[in-house]
């Protein structure tokens, strides 16, 4: 039987077992030539295919629940589950998400795409099917990274109350070597201590020695320290978890015995079970083994060939701008911290590692202690800049808020992936943080149009003395060269880019933050408006917007954020306490959440390119549209 006819689990499990190892290779191979059409992660894929195949033959999925911490790791469990033939619109428009999701497949238990979620939500699972009076299992894969993480430990300490609860979670190291200690011995051990014969003599010592409690603690002693000295397990088994492995995740003939065990242990009322396996990133496929940062998350490649680094002159990327500029401030300002939860290459920091060792820091995936960190520094006159993902800072909202605005702390947010992310879909978006951070007392927020504002903003933001945060998006602007220096803008002030030549009573002022002032430039062009770059949210150019309504007639903002709470509505804010009613048009994007695709595309979708935009401001003022006069010659 090979890999097409595998569409349910069912048709897994009537795979003899001998054979599973080559229907293995098979997955792992069309993993490889699928992501390489289309682009996806890659890496953490190649490193979880036999675990896949593992759980869902062991398992009853979907009845039993399958949790993917984050889920980029989940492509064998897709192909596994019906979606075979689907992965060819991986991540594009109306075709497979990139992350488990509930609508997509009833074996997606649990809709991912952030770290350190599914041991809290397999225990809530697990929960309701005791509730319920049902007899499954709710599984956690979470990987090493997704464990630095404080939700994980959070939802352990919970779950390890509950001696009968029937839930696993399964640690996919993959960052740890497999070396002989990982090997047949310590194999047979974790087997043995997850069988049935360590459980019956356990049940019975336990039985024999409860007459004499001191004989049974010292038992107990005994036993905890002889596992402590073939497993890393004295952590796991504090919170309450029977800890088995590590065992290689690789290894088929070593994985499916200790996962029926572990399942039988958790349908038995055994208490939550806790299994170490380690795999490898890129498995199988040399060149990812080898570099499983580049093949992470690589746009389309030839698999032969591999990952080319482009040679061609591209414009520089927001995220670029920000690691050179965070390593010039920091040579001209000793004080600057520059703090990152686990996103150095994403973030753009590796630079700023290299040069400043000592005033680098990576906290893991631990988004609210980063933020609080921070505060702490910044308490003690340091300077930090939290470089994070815009959709990432949703997680500590609450230490932006008590932590650092509170208290007034000059902590600056440099917030990567703002807008739309494309491919990576609704659990990556940057959608918010204008809506969620205006609101915020003391707070400073900024939207650069292009790669040279961008650095002028940020010098800009550090040198206040409140907390601030600057936006900006994925890839690269429109090729606007930096300034080599660390020049400063006047805070709080927007400029003219365009200004309206129409008649009294016909003219429109176009307010944009960010980005979107490029596309907004062409609209203004062909229809004869005012266009302002905002430059800033907060504090907003009340003077300049009361400047405008003076001489012009209509409205109309534009933002790659929401519009309800964002940009617009602090304009709209600002001319209300003015006293000032005008016709206004708010653009951004739509109060639902958008889908993965082409980030064009899903921008044109949402009215946000410049035939949209112009569309839309036809149709709310379709009596302003005044033409350019042109001069007729003799």
């Amino acid at each position: 039987m090979n890999l097409n006819s595998i569409n349910t689990p069912t048709d897994l499990k009537n795979v003899s077992r001998e054979a599973l190892p080559a229907l293995a290779d098979e997955l792992r191979q069309f993993i490889l030539d699928s992501v390489s059409k289309t682009g996806g992660h890659l890496s953490s894929n190649l490193g979880t295919v036999e675990l896949s195949i593992a759980l869902h033959y062991v398992f009853d999925t979907p009845q039993d629940r399958v949790v993917w911490d984050v889920g980029h790791q989940s492509y064998p469990h897709k192909i596994l589950t019906g979606r075979r033939e689907q992965m060819s619109s991986l991540r594009q428009l109306h075709g497979l998400s990139g992350f488990p999701r509930r609508t997509e497949s009833e074996y997606d238990a649990f809709g991912t795409g952030h770290s350190s979620t599914s041991i809290s939500a397999a225990m809530g699972m697990a929960r309701a099917f005791q509730t319920k009076g049902e007899k499954h299992v709710a599984v956690a894969v979470i990987g090493d990274s997704a464990m630095t993480g404080g939700m994980a430990f959070e939802a352990m300490n919970n779950a390890g109350v509950y001696d009968d609860l029937p839930l696993v979670v399964i640690l996919n190291d993959n960052d740890m070597s497999i070396s002989s200690a990982v090997g047949a011995l310590n194999r047979h051990l974790a087997r043995l201590l997850s069988g049935n014969i360590y459980s019956a003599t356990k049940k019975g010592i336990d039985s024999v020695l409860s007459i004499a409690p001191p004989l049974r603690e010292f038992a107990k002693r005994l036993e905890d320290h002889a596992k402590g000295m073939v497993s890393p397990s004295t952590i796991f088994q504090e919170f309450g978890f029977n800890y088995f492995g590590p065992i290689d995740g690789h290894d088929l003939d070593a994985l499916i015995p200790m996962l029926q065990n572990v399942r039988r242990l958790a349908l038995e009322g055994r208490g939550p079970q806790f299994l170490h396996v380690v795999t490898r990133k890129g498995q199988g496929y040399e060149l990812a083994e080898a570099d499983p940062i580049l093949y992470h998350g690589p746009s389309k490649f030839n698999p032969e060939e591999g990952v080319r680094k482009s040679t061609a002159p591209t414009n520089k990327t927001f995220t670029q701008v920000f690691g050179e500029w965070l390593c010039d401030m920091a040579h001209a300002d000793p004080l600057l911290i520059g703090i990152t939860p686990a996103m150095s290459e994403g973030s753009g920091l590796v630079e700023f590692e290299k040069n400043f060792p000592k005033r680098y820091y990576d906290v893991g995936i631990a988004e609210q202690h980063a933020v609080t960190f921070a505060a702490g520094m910044a308490c003690e006159g340091m300077k930090p800049v939290v470089a994070i993902y815009s959709t990432f800072l949703q997680r500590a909202y609450d230490q932006v808020i008590h932590d650092v605005a509170i208290q007034d702390l000059p902590v600056l947010f440099a917030l990567d992936r703002a807008g739309l992310v494309g491919a990576d879909g609704a659990t990556h978006a940057g959608a918010y943080d204008i809506a969620f951070l205006r609101c915020i007392p003391n707070m400073l927020v900024m939207t650069p149009a292009d790669e040279a504002e961008c650095r002028d903003l940020l010098t800009t933001a550090f040198h206040q003395a409140h907390p601030s945060a600057v936006r900006y998006p994925r890839g690269a602007g429109v090729g606007a060269i930096p300034s080599k220096e660390l020049r400063t803008l006047t805070l709080g002030k927007g400029e003219f880019r365009r200004k309206s030549t129409a008649p009294a009573g016909n003219r429109i002022a176009i307010l944009a933050f960010g980005t979107l002032l490029y596309p907004a430039l062409t609209v203004a062009q062909s229809m004869n408006a005012t266009l302002v770059n905002m430059r800033f949210v907060k504090p907003l150019d009340v003077d300049l917007l009361k400047s405008l309504a003076q001489d012009h007639d209509y409205f109309v903002s534009i933002e790659d954020g929401v519009i309800q709470g964002g940009a617009g509505s602090a304009c709209l804010e600002a001319l209300s306490a003015l006293g000032i009613n005008k016709p206004f048009l708010q653009l951004g994007l739509p109060d639902e959440f958008v889908e993965h695709g082409d980030y064009k595309l899903l921008m044109s979708a949402c009215g946000l390119d410049s035939a949209g935009i112009a569309k839309s401001i036809k149709q709310r003022f379709p009596i302003a549209i005044a033409p350019i006069p042109v001069s007729v010659g003799k």
